[in-house]
């Protein structure tokens, strides 16, 4: 019989580099090793001091490219003593592996890397196999998967479909594979006012009122949903003037507000709405608003087709669990392959995520390998 590629014990060696944003720690150089023993082309695309790194086994414009993409960089620890583990160490007790890491996500490359070692060696597909694998992700996230794909765009590398291998399910193994995500952006706004003395509130012209005003306005639903989105939210995140008198108006006031998006939407309609109700406030009260905004990722969604059912076939057979398409939760670099090709995700349970102690079941390691196992079988057959 065939060896094996173990995806929990690379799981336990990708835990015990220290790969925390936007360090590499030996994670890449690791996997590099293992892929480039099975036959894949390996190419570093490091940029703006991130690491990244490409992999392809078959030929470069192959009719059918399967691609995988996932990240090994990592959140930092936090309170190191509120671990009841070392997490850069990989420990497994009761059947659960420890690190930092663990779930989001390098079981998740782990498991895909194996799959796909085993895969071509032992069944040498008629395609190619693509992992685009970043240490930019829990950072900034320019100089990623974007630097990578940048990079296979000038080189004429194409993923036909590609996997990415996030966390996606909320309770339960096989629960939910994500056809979409929701937009993001944050408005960081300043209102600008005259300081005066507090008794005389005549004589200043206060930026806090002027700024609770607007946040009043603009702390409404923005929609219903849509077929494939729930609600768009807005969440005030920050209200603040670091006045430390109680009897001063201050001249200015600040506040955030971070705005998860639908795809009724986009950055630049939601930027022209804010920048409306911040101008009519000024008009309003005579206090100048001035509106910075970060967008981190426009919404999107892959309709279900082809591509999704034989995911959702694949965790079904290998979970016994028939998978829900959603569009939930944050943001991933998904929303950058979507400009490349169609994209779903699909991984472990994500309960413990960028926690204290946080950890994956070794047996649901194995299960996702199974599972992208079968995807690839049933890909290329």
């Amino acid at each position: 019989m065939p060896t094996q590629t173990d995806p929990a014990a690379l799981t336990a060696r990708l835990i015990r580099c220290p790969s925390v944003t936007p360090e590499e720690g030996g994670a890449l150089v690791l996997l590099e090793s293992v892929l480039g023993k099975a036959g894949f082309a390996c190419t570093r695309v490091d940029r703006g001091g991130v690491a990244n790194l490409f992999a392809r086994w078959g030929a470069r414009g192959a009719n059918k490219s399967l691609g995988f993409n996932g990240h090994t960089d990592v959140v930092p620890v936090g309170d190191l003593a509120a671990w009841t583990q070392d997490p850069f160490g990989a420990a497994v007790v009761d059947g659960w592996m420890y690190g930092r890491g663990a779930t989001d996500m390098k079981s998740g490359v782990a498991a895909f890397v194996a799959a796909a070692v085993d895969f071509v060696t032992q069944t040498p597909p008629d395609g190619a196999v693509i992992l685009t694998i970043t240490g930019d992700e829990e950072g900034v996230a320019t100089d990623g998967t974007v630097a990578l794909l940048d990079w296979m765009a000038g080189a004429g590398e194409r993923m036909t479909q590609c996997l990415v291998g996030e966390p996606t399910c909320p309770e339960v193994m096989g629960q939910m594979i994500k056809i979409g995500r929701r937009g993001s952006m944050t408005a960081h706004i300043t209102a600008q006012g005259v300081q005066g003395h507090s008794a005389y509130p005549h004589r200043a012209r206060n930026p806090l009122s002027a700024l609770v005003a607007l946040l009043a306005r603009i702390d409404q639903p923005l929609d219903a949903g849509t077929a494939h989105f729930d609600a768009s939210t807005l969440a005030i995140t920050t209200v603040d003037c670091g006045n430390p008198a109680t009897n001063v108006i201050p001249a200015q006031g600040r506040a955030t507000v971070n705005i998860r998006f639908n795809d009724l939407h986009s950055g630049k309609s939601l930027t022209g709405w804010l920048c409306d109700h911040a101008e009519a406030v000024r008009v309003e009260t005579g206090v100048q608003m001035s509106v910075r905004i970060s967008v981190s990722g426009e919404s999107f969604v892959t309709p279900p087709g082809a591509f999704a059912a034989l995911v959702a076939r694949s965790v079904e057979a290998e979970t016994g669990v028939v998978p829900e398409y959603s569009t939930s939760g944050g943001t991933s670099d998904a929303r950058f392959v979507k400009h490349h090709c169609p994209v779903v995700e699909f991984g472990l349970v994500g309960k413990t995520m960028h926690q204290v102690d946080e950890r994956v079941e070794v047996a649901q390691i194995h299960q996702l390998k199974a599972v992208y196992g079968r995807i690839l079988r049933d890909y290329f057959a």
